[in-house]
């Protein structure tokens, strides 16, 4: 070695096969040196018995010894090697270097210097260790150093060899997802699928880019929905701020037509109470003069008895055989205005005036809404793939009953069983969408929508947290809203055809009486973030009793005019 004194070059030290310095060089018949366990590895792995350099065969593998005075020249040469490496200390540098860095927490020391304070400038994946600035000269003097393969610095190099053979992982096994070493892979994985850490890093690489381009779309789409719900809610509350004005100016309607017919309840009284308390006066004023005429004939009356002229007094008895000319007071009265009776018909007459005008304006209204839903209507047909195999599907896929005999159909995952149930074929992820089932004749019934994602195999409970917003009747006039728990709907009027109205963005499910032109049920405030599909569940027909179909029918219009919708 050169930089030793040697008369020998560094490569003669080297072993041809593993390119590393000799450990227990053994000498072939032909006279080349190979460390004994590479050139056991080599005959090993081929049918052939010859020297891997000159390519010599022999008859037979030949009996081979440790060449001593190699191994001796081998072992000088790897002292003299790391007697350079250690000849200048870190702790005590020459003057014309500065002190090497010490370590800071989180950073990888040197594993030469004494107290391992010494920060590492690079790792080498031959040795296992890592050096510092001085330790590592060896490395960029030394040719068979050279060869290393040096990285940045790395903590735990013990964890980068294998176990079983103390020998570099430098390999990766597909198969069974472990790092192996060369050994390792000769042995025990000599069938799988190994590739070099460089190549699996590479493809690890490639995922990792598609993983981060994938990782933006998902952010980027989150993003997206992000603003679509601030836009939502910002719709939302100009929504319900024309609710409000609208809701004051219909009710302000009302209180003014309240006072409007209290002051003509008022007026009504005043003038009955001033009528009769000028006939009161008129009657007070007669009998007034009546009574002062009666006193002035008493008083007539009382002179006659006292008088002693008997001619006088008969002369004049005649004309007082009867009372003066006087009305009969005994059937004249004056009526009392102030009944309580008719100021509570009066008030049972405003009263009933402000229920039919409330009744006509939520109506009014929820025929605007209904109007309006309709706008949105959209072409549903039943997927036969998602249907139990006893309902009964029409061709036009418009129609579904349950039938007595199940079908043979394949039970494929997106098939409901046991559930009665079947999905429609359209599914919406976004936007509004209206469509209407005739539920007529029959006694019990699920309908509504449900998520792409629902458990279609086991028990169906439908509630929003399983992923079901839908409507149900129960005995023939009980009507549920199938939420957690059902909510019972007393509804005034049998519906014959239901109004299904989603307005994804909004998170909104609504129910209506479509013969009634009347809102029924509303499940709010959610946020969907899957595609919703329309669910049907015509229950079982319970011997002909339940057997009437549900149907999917066309929408009729209300013939309205412009102006209707001009507050929506």
């Amino acid at each position: 070695m050169a930089s030793a004194g040697s008369l020998l070059s560094e490569e003669q030290f080297l072993c041809p096969i593993c390119l590393e310095v000799f450990s227990s060089p053994v000498t072939t018949p032909c006279g080349h040196n190979f460390c004994k366990d590479c050139i056991h590895r080599y005959w090993h792995s081929t049918s052939l018995c010859q020297c891997p350099m000159c390519k010599q065969r022999f008859s037979r593998r030949p009996e081979l010894r440790v060449n001593t005075f190699i191994a001796e020249v081998a072992d000088q040469f790897r002292r003299s090697v790391e007697k350079m490496a250690t000849a200048r200390c870190p702790q005590d540098p020459p003057a014309d270097r500065a002190p090497p860095r010490t370590t800071q927490p989180g950073e990888v020391p040197c594993d030469v210097c004494p107290g391992s304070h010494v920060k590492a400038l690079k790792s080498c994946l031959e040795c296992l260790a890592s050096y510092c600035a001085i330790h590592l000269e060896p490395h960029q003097i030394l040719a068979t150093f050279k060869r290393h393969n040096l990285i940045e610095p790395l903590m735990n190099m013990e964890d980068r060899v294998c176990k079983r053979h103390q020998k570099l992982l430098g390999l990766f096994c597909r198969s069974d997802h472990t790092y192996v070493c060369q050994t390792c892979a000769e042995k025990r994985h000599q069938k799988h699928n190994v590739v070099t850490l460089e190549e699996e890093s590479r493809e690890r690489r490639s995922q990792i880019g598609k993983m981060e381009d994938a990782m933006q779309q998902m952010i980027q789409g989150r993003q997206q929905r992000v603003e679509e719900i601030k836009r939502t809610i910002q719709a939302g509350r100009i929504n319900a701020e024309r609710e409000v004005r609208e809701g004051s100016r219909v009710f302000a309607d009302l209180v003014h037509s309240i006072q409007r017919s209290q002051a003509e309840l008022i007026e009504v009284i005043d003038a009955k109470q001033k009528a009769a308390e000028r006939r009161a006066a008129g009657l007070i004023e007669e009998l007034e003069g009546e009574i002062t005429e009666l006193k002035r004939s008493s008083v007539e009356l009382e002179q006659l008895v006292r008088t002693d002229d008997h001619l006088h007094l008969i002369r004049n008895v005649p004309s007082l055989r009867t009372p003066p000319n006087a009305k009969d007071w005994s059937e004249v009265s004056v009526p009392s205005v102030l009944y309580v009776g008719t100021v509570r018909r009066a008030a049972r007459r405003a009263g009933s005036q402000f229920e039919e005008t409330l009744k006509n304006e939520v109506k009014r209204l929820c025929d605007i809404e209904l109007s309006r839903v309709q706008q949105c209507t959209v072409d549903v047909t039943l997927d036969p793939d998602t249907a139990h195999p006893k309902l009964i599907i029409s061709d036009n896929g418009k129609q579904v009953a349950h039938g007595n005999k199940a079908l043979n159909l394949p039970d494929n995952p997106e098939r409901f069983y046991p559930g009665i149930s079947v999905l429609g074929r359209e599914g919406f992820s976004s936007g509004r969408f209206y469509y209407e089932v005739q539920v007529k004749g029959k006694t019990e019934w699920d309908i509504g929508v449900g998520r792409e994602s629902v458990n279609k195999k086991g028990g169906n409970t439908l509630n929003p947290e399983r992923g079901y917003w839908t409507l149900g009747l129960r005995n023939r006039t009980e009507y549920w809203a199938l939420t957690t728990p059902p909510v019972p709907l007393p509804l005034p009027e049998k519906p014959q055809t239901v109004g299904v109205y989603v307005d994804w963005d909004a998170g909104q499910v609504s129910f209506y009486n479509v013969d009634s032109r009347s809102h029924i049920y509303s499940f709010t405030g959610y946020i969907f973030t899957e595609r919703l599909y329309p669910y049907f569940n015509p229950r079982k027909n319970n011997g002909g009793v339940n057997s009437a179909p549900l149907v999917i029918s066309p929408v009729s219009y209300l013939n309205s005019s412009p102006s209707l919708f001009t507050s929506s």
